[in-house]
């Protein structure tokens, strides 16, 4: 079979197309073909390596363990194991190999009790397989949120994979007022997506705008919960997708907590199969939609991994291996 392969550590140019292996289902496993699968930010993270410090003693001090990168996708059952149940040849899957990758092949196998289920009825599989890994991390910060009281939510970077999926599910959960920023061009993007206001980064810094929150998501990990705090009301909550500088924001969601008033909360990515099906429910209800920037082959990942460093896509960058129907 095909799969983008990297054995070192380094720029985009270390992946490379090859013939590999085709896996073989263990008893408790299905192997998927592969119909669709993303570019993002993990598999970038992990590829560099953006934090060596956490990721090298796990994924390879020297070299990558892992080869083959990927954490979503959406395709085919093909085969499955003796032992199980739930899933038959045919079956048309979506869902997440998160930090276990291997989805920028054309075949994988995972678990059956793995965070995959069937595909929803209202989406093709370059839609499935981008709406996982940006909810997934989403719905880990959404769930830091209280909604009784219906909080004032800012959302920084709100065009992303994670930002876009924040807005739809804070919207869904009900907030009372979420408050976006981006670029002038996806102002009518995110106010579709569930943003009642809209702040232009290019014109303003969003950090002045005199405005009070319950909540500000950094969903870019570009600012702080030092740059952010004014923002905040006086038992507001910070949440961010990345570490911070020095790793910080581990520190201060420790820390604030104990401290009391405005808090830090920075919660450790898990996905699981429970989420997936959650994912599908809230989709075929028409509560959340996939955001697709580009599609590219597996042939031009080189690219397709370029452009989401720029650090400008909206929503996600599919790969596509086939039959997208």
């Amino acid at each position: 079979m095909k799969a983008v392969v990297y054995t070192k550590y380094g720029p985009p140019e270390v992946l490379q197309l090859k013939e590999v292996q085709k896996p073989t289902p263990k008893e408790n496993e299905v192997l998927i073909k592969i119909h669709a699968t993303t570019v993002n930010r993990t598999d970038c993270g992990f590829r560099k390596p953006e934090y060596p410090i956490i990721i090298r003693p796990i994924h390879g001090l020297i070299k990558p363990k892992k080869t083959i990168l990927g954490s979503e996708l959406a395709g085919e059952i093909e085969a499955i194991g003796k032992d199980v149940k739930s899933f038959k040849p045919g079956d048309k899957v979506f869902g997440l190999s998160t930090y276990n990758f291997g989805a920028h092949a054309e075949y994988i196998c995972l678990p059956e009790t793995g965070s995959i289920t069937t595909v929803p009825v209202n989406m093709s599989y370059d839609e499935a397989a981008a709406v996982c890994d940006g909810l997934f991390l989403a719905m880990n910060l959404i769930r830091k949120i209280d909604f009784t009281n219906k909080p004032e939510i800012l959302v920084n970077g709100a065009t992303g994979s994670i930002g876009s999926a924040c807005l739809q599910l804070a919207k869904h959960y009900g907030a009372k007022k979420i408050t976006a920023v981006c670029n002038t061009q996806n102002f009518e993007l995110v106010k579709s997506l569930g943003a009642d206001d809209v702040i232009d980064y290019t014109k303003e810094d969003f950090t002045n705008n005199g405005q009070l929150y319950d909540v500000v998501l950094d969903a870019v990990g570009k600012s702080s919960f030092f740059r952010c705090r004014k923002l905040l009301k006086p038992n507001g909550v910070y949440l961010s997708t990345e570490l911070g500088y020095l790793m910080q924001n581990i520190f201060l969601a420790l820390i604030t907590p104990i401290i009391g008033g405005k808090r830090v909360k920075f919660p450790i990515p898990k996905d699981s199969k429970e989420d997936v099906v959650l994912f599908k429910e809230l989709i075929e209800a028409g509560h959340y939609k996939a955001v697709i920037d580009r599609i590219y082959p597996l042939e031009k990942i080189i690219e397709a991994v370029k452009y989401v460093e720029t650090g400008q896509k909206i929503g996600n960058v599919v790969i596509s291996l086939g039959d997208n129907e």
